[in-house]
């Protein structure tokens, strides 16, 4: 952010939340996952005449939604954890169904395990669909009819859809095992390319700088695999990278054109471009394939700023279970679940998420009733268009959720059809009602249960931010730094204003808090971008003489 770009508060948009956006590079990929994923589990039980049972195995399918995004061997811890925490709630939910029928508790119970679905999903950053699709399975299961006895059978039938979820997932890492590390450095250059433009002054330049550090941040994320032998591949890529950093640290003196030839180049199959080497001291930066940028916090400590997200998430999915019991809902699960589904970092964002579900279910309910008539006709029809379905709401969610959400409600609905035939009318009625119910009841809860926090989380940044760009300082101010030491600490600094424009970006449209300190924020940024680009030209990456003048002393602190 530019000291020019005034912080914005309260703002409720309601056309610019609907406007679609880019598809992503491989929405293909998550769609046709979840259809692999899903399809031979329910067209088996279709055979054996227990279509009933596919609501438990979907809950195991469905995480093929996940991960896509992360290399291959970060992917594979991170679906085991995603199964195993989507049977956990599943057989959390089975148990709570069986042993009672009060609607008031069940509802008690979903708030609570969206609760801590929300808090885990943020913290560990599993990515979308994020708690949405781990609140929506539970929280439906605590409403199914149930005895004890049967836990253990419908809890193996998920496994084992997980199980089979699982090795959709990472097949393709069969045939193209470095693709998502080619995909993100190929980000990170196009968006080094995009501040490149600007010069480092232009129009948009700090947003285009944030753009490049977040990018090529998480790029350095990627490349990096624990316990894993460095490979010529993942050292091409990481040299790459380094040509995104120098075009960050001296964008005037960077080829966008270039930059963006080698990123097109990262998205086929073919060879990877090889960039002629900078000098003996990018090797200080190739280090990235045998060792993470930045360590990451223990669980609990990430979990802790997260608790006033949570109590939102459980207050709102609450009230909006009880809000539906009260109306004489049939499904108050769905109410919890609309609920679940709009709380965001913030409390615009989270109007935003309200506004696109909104639109996006009663869109979808129309797309229901004109699809009804067909899906009736026999139980096959009714699992394909399923599949159809399933295949839209992830082709189409990447654009806008609201898109998205117009595939995914019929599917919610015809997946309720799956134990028996159901009328479309009272269907179509109880969605509405509980969409419109969880919408109202989560957001007003989002503006009641506040988040005061994000402004000490802002200080606790802008203190990191300070104390890493200290230490950068200090190290460009002896004769002769440890190189590794040099590396290291401009590694942190980059982290921490990556960090730092994550938090204040969250904080900018949290309310009911203090004055955010906007103008120190902006001053961190731009002095630990300054330092940022001095460690690179001390490296030896960019000609000293093209630094426009500055020395050591225009970056001490």
């Amino acid at each position: 952010m530019s000291s020019a770009t005034p912080w914005t508060r309260h703002r409720l948009p309601l056309v610019g939340a609907l406007r679609l956006g880019r598809p992503s590079d491989i929405w293909f990929k998550p769609a046709l996952s979840a259809v692999a994923a899903v399809a031979p589990p329910n067209l088996t039980l279709l055979a054996l005449g227990r279509l009933d049972l596919a609501v438990y195995t979907m809950a195991g399918s469905l995480c093929a939604l996940y991960g896509h995004n992360r290399p291959y061997a970060a992917r594979a811890r991170a679906l085991v954890w995603t199964v195993l925490g989507m049977v956990g709630g599943l057989a959390v939910a089975l148990v709570a169904a069986s042993l009672t029928d009060n609607a008031v508790v069940l509802v008690t119970v979903g708030a609570l395990m969206a609760a801590a679905q929300k808090a885990v999903c943020d913290a560990t950053r599993i990515g979308p669909p994020a708690n949405v699709v781990l609140t929506f399975i539970s929280s439906a299961s605590l409403f199914a009819p149930q005895r004890l006895g049967q836990v253990p059978g419908h809890v193996g039938l998920a496994l084992a859809a997980g199980a089979w979820a699982w090795l959709i997932c990472m097949a393709p890492g069969l045939l193209r095992p470095h693709g998502p590390e080619r995909r993100a450095t190929a980000q990170a250059l196009n968006t080094a390319a995009a501040y490149a433009e600007t010069g480092g002054t232009g129009d948009g330049h700090a947003r285009a700088r944030a753009a490049s550090a977040a990018a090529v941040h998480a790029a350095r994320q990627y490349l990096p695999t624990a316990g894993a032998r460095p490979d010529h591949t993942r050292r091409a890529l990481a040299q790459l990278l380094v040509r995104a950093e120098v075009a960050l640290a001296a964008p005037a003196d960077a080829d966008p054109e270039r930059l963006r030839a080698w990123a097109r180049e990262l998205r086929g199959t073919g060879r990877i471009p090889r960039a002629e080497p900078l000098g003996d001291a990018a090797g200080e930066l190739l280090g990235a394939d045998s060792e993470p940028a930045c360590p990451r916090a223990p669980l609990r400590h990430r979990l802790a700023p997260l608790a006033p997200l949570a109590a939102r998430t459980a207050i709102g999915c609450a009230l909006a279970g009880y809000a539906s019991l009260a109306l004489g809902v049939g499904r108050p699960y769905w109410a919890l679940v609309t609920a679940a589904s709009l709380y965001q970092a913030n409390v615009t964002l989270t109007w935003s998420r309200g506004v696109q579900r909104v639109v996006g279910n009663l869109v979808g309910v129309l797309v229901f009733a004109a699809i009804a008539p067909l899906a009736h006709l026999h139980p096959a029809a009714l699992v394909l268009c399923c599949l159809a379905f399933n295949f839209g709401a992830e082709a189409l969610i990447g654009r806008n959720y609201w898109l998205g959400s117009v595939c995914v409600t019929p599917m919610a609905l015809l997946v309720t059809e799956f134990a028996r035939s159901q009328d479309p009318g009272r269907l179509i009625t109880e969605r509405v009602a509980d969409t419109l119910v969880g919408a109202l009841v989560g957001f007003v809860a989002a503006v009641a249960v506040t988040n005061r926090r994000a402004g000490d989380r802002v200080e606790h940044a802008l203190t990191a931010v300070e104390r890493a760009r200290e230490l950068a300082a200090r190290l460009l101010a002896e004769p002769h730094p440890a190189p590794r030491a040099l590396e290291t600490a401009r590694r942190t600094l980059a982290a921490a204003l990556v960090d730092l424009r994550a938090t204040a970006d969250a904080a900018l449209g949290e309310w009911w808090q203090r004055a955010l300190p906007e103008e120190r924020v902006v001053l961190a940024e731009q002095a630990g971008h300054r330092t940022l680009a001095a460690t690179v030209r001390r490296q030896g990456l960019v000609p000293l003489e093209q630094d426009s003048g500055r020395t050591t002393e225009d970056i001490r602190p």
